[in-house]
């Protein structure tokens, strides 16, 4: 699918650190990283024990789509609107692969609908037919 190959990779954040949250202690084996020793239970259990993390790697995608008048400008073939539908179509497709959540808020001149980020793919076909519903 065209999602697979567009959006391949890592996901880098802004933010410096490891993007990681606690999982578990386990016991220290050779080779791991002494940061990660965990020295209150290794106190208590008189052998060392390190945290054990996971990857933070859920995001949540917000589209901002333009819907006001001027979006019905375009080509013979395609208007601004329907390009931006497919655009956030592709998007919406991605972050379902990523299991992430998806939301979108619709504007003119104000404010025209707001679907907060949900996963799924019904919630991701749910807001596509509303762009190319309004």
């Amino acid at each position: 699918a065209l999602t697979n190959n567009i959006f391949a990779g890592e996901y880098h954040s802004a933010f410096k650190g490891r993007g990681m949250s606690f999982a578990e202690v386990r016991e220290y084996q050779p080779g791991d990283d002494v940061r990660d020793i965990d020295w209150n239970v290794t106190a208590r259990m008189n052998k060392p024990y390190i945290k054990v993390f996971e990857e933070e790697r859920e995001l949540t995608l917000m589209l901002v789509v333009d819907l006001s008048a001027s979006q019905r400008f375009g080509t013979v073939d395609r208007t601004q609107r329907e390009l931006a539908a497919e655009i956030c179509a592709t998007l919406a497709f991605s972050a379902l692969q990523n299991n992430d959540k998806i939301g979108v808020i619709f504007f003119t001149d104000q404010v025209e609908k707001f679907i907060p980020p949900q996963k799924g793919r019904k919630h991701v076909l749910y807001i596509i037919r509303e762009l190319l519903n309004f």
